[in-house]
C-alpha cells in the first residue's frame, strides 16, 4: 500500500508492518501536504502477506522459553525483499536497545534518499533478521510501546517536518526547540490580556532587537530550569555565556 502521490520524490520511506492502516494518519496536516506535493513518498508493506501458513502467522514462541511471542525472521525477510535493494536505503528497527532519537538524529536521517522502518510487535523480532538486514536500531526513550508503528509515525513525522518545503516558513525549523540544542522560550498570542495575565510588554514593543534579546534570554532560562543537562552539550556563543553568567549572578534563575 502506498500513501500519497509520487510526483517528485525527494525522499522515499518504506514501512514494514502488520498494521499498514495506522499510517493513513500521515495523510493529515503538514505531513500530508508534503506527501501530496511529492516531497516524500510513504510505502507500507504488510508483513502478514508473507506469513508462514494459512493462519497468517508471523510470530512464534521463543526458543529456550520466555514470555510472549517473537516475530519470525522469514516473514520479515520476505517482506523486505519485496523492496528493490536500491530503494531500501538505511534499514531501521525500533528497539529499547537502540540509539536515542533526538533532533540531531532526525536531521541526520532526513538526509537519506530512502529509509526502511521495521515495526516489530510482541516481545520483539528474531535476532537473525536484525543481524542480517538491520543497519541501525533506534529508541524513542526508556519506555515500552506495544509495537513499532507509533515509533515509526513519530520518526516519520519528525523527519518530514525538517525536509525543505514542508513548512511554509523555513525559519521555523532552525528556531525549533532542540535545533540549537536549547529549549525554545515562552510564546504568546492574542489576546494581550488573558484572565488578567498580560503578554510581556517587550513582545508588543515592536523593537526587534529587544524582542530577540528577550527570546534568547528566555530560552536560556527555560533550558537551565527544565533541562540543565542540555547546556553541557551546547556550544554557547560568547553573548549567551555572558547572559547566563549575568542571570546566575542576579539570582534570576
Amino acid at each position: 500500500m502506498s500513501i500519497g502521490l509520487k510526483i517528485f520524490n525527494e525522499m522515499n520511506i518504506n514501512v514494514l508492518t502488520i498494521f499498514p492502516e495506522i499510517f493513513e494518519a500521515l495523510n493529515l496536516g503538514l505531513v500530508g501536504q508534503s506527501i501530496k506535493k511529492g516531497n516524500v513518498s510513504i510505502n507500507c508493506f504488510d508483513i502478514r502477506k508473507n506469513s508462514v501458513n494459512k493462519h497468517n502467522q508471523v510470530d512464534s514462541k521463543p526458543y529456550g522459553g520466555g514470555e510472549g511471542m517473537l516475530m519470525m525472521a522469514e516473514p520479515l525477510s520476505r517482506t523486505l525483499n519485496e523492496i528493490n535493494s536500491k530503494d531500501r536505503g538505511k534499514v531501521i528497527n525500533f528497539s529499547p536497545q537502540g540509539n536515542k532519537l533526538n533532533q540531531s538524529k532526525v536531521e541526520e536521517l532526513s538526509k537519506n534518499k530512502s529509509i526502511t522502518f521495521v515495526c516489530g510487535r510482541y516481545e520483539g523480532i528474531d535476532q537473525r533478521f536484525i543481524d542480517k538486514y538491520v543497519d541501525e536500531e533506534i529508541s524513542l526513550g526508556d519506555f515500552i510501546l506495544s509495537g513499532g508503528e507509533m515509533a515509526a509515525l513519530t520518526a516519520i513525522d519528525s523527519i518530514i517536518r525538517v525536509l525543505p518545503g514542508t513548512l511554509g516558513n523555513s525559519n521555523s525549523v532552525s528556531k525549533d526547540t532542540f535545533s540549537n540544542g536549547l529549549l525554545k522560550g515562552h510564546s504568546y498570542t492574542r489576546p494581550e490580556n488573558f484572565e488578567n495575565m498580560l503578554v510581556p510588554s517587550v513582545l508588543l514593543s515592536g523593537d526587534h532587537k529587544k524582542i530577540n534579546a528577550w527570546k534568547e534570554e528566555n530560552s536560556l532560562i527555560q533550558t537551565y530550569l527544565r533541562r540543565p543537562e542540555l547546556l553541557n552539550d551546547v556550544k554557547l556563543t560568547n553573548n549567551q555565556k555572558k547572559l547566563l553568567e549575568e542571570l546566575l549572578t542576579k539570582d534570576i534563575l
